[in-house]
């Protein structure tokens, strides 16, 4: 088995790193990932400046990219034959509810999707992020079932891990997207020189934390597991807007 890891937090980011010593124990990897932090950087692709690439003295493949980029540009050129699953993470911070999407590392799971590849997205969810070796054993428990019983062709899996020691995990839970209320303001300051700059605001708090999301299992000390759709259409719609459109012609 051959799999593609990636991340968003950058290369030498310490979950990329707890993720590829626990996958090797079951696969062939290859470690390719942005040579900075793209946190936020969603699906975006680098379409003005050329990708450069390093390889660094642990085997790992820095890429001056994005998240996206890197899975592209390994499945694309770096692979004699193509990974059997791309895997994103261990991400630095949950990905949960509306993060899921700004999020790069999901993002990387789904151009792997979009290239055809089964994926998953794994994030520890904690202030402190001290427990990786968490994340990374039910990465590899996750990856075993998908062995035996792949998703759909359309969808990713995206796992949400507390931030616990392993045997205080009280087990797994198959959630739906959990939802935020609106983003808090934008923090308005000045850089050295005095121009007036603005920094990223707090997000908005938990607005649907209810049972069955993704924000309840995780608080309760639960892994969570969504599956995640790539179509985003709303086929639920289709009929109805259909006769909305003929109304107003």
């Amino acid at each position: 088995m051959r799999i593609l890891i990636s991340n968003d937090d950058g290369v030498n980011a310490e979950g990329i790193v707890a993720l590829t010593n626990s996958l090797q124990q079951i696969a062939e990897t290859m470690t390719v990932g942005p040579d900075r932090n793209c946190s936020g950087a969603s699906n975006s692709l680098t379409l003005t400046n050329p990708l450069r690439l390093n390889k660094l003295d642990n085997g790992f493949v820095s890429v001056s990219g994005t998240p996206t980029d890197c899975v592209h540009l390994a499945i694309r050129e770096l692979y004699t034959d193509e990974p059997d699953m791309v895997v994103s993470g261990i991400n630095a911070g949950a990905n949960m509810g509306d993060d899921t999407l700004y999020s790069g590392t999901v993002a990387a799971a789904m151009e792997g999707r979009f290239l055809g590849l089964p994926a998953i997205a794994i994030s520890l969810a904690g202030s402190k992020l001290e427990h990786y070796n968490t994340a990374a054993h039910f990465a590899v428990k996750v990856i075993k079932g998908l062995q035996q019983q792949p998703i759909a062709q359309d969808q990713i899996l995206n796992i949400n891990v507390p931030d616990l020691p392993i045997e205080d995990v009280k087990g797994i839970r198959i959630t739906r997207l959990g939802a935020r209320h609106r983003a808090e303001g934008m923090i308005r300051t000045q850089d050295p020189s005095g121009k007036e700059i603005f920094w990223l605001g707090p997000p908005g708090d938990k607005q649907d934390a209810s049972e069955g999301t993704d924000f309840h299992a995780v608080e309760n000390g639960y892994v969570s597991i969504t599956p995640l759709t790539v179509d985003l259409t709303a086929f639920e719609q289709i009929e109805s807007m259909s006769t909305w459109l003929a109304n107003i012609d």
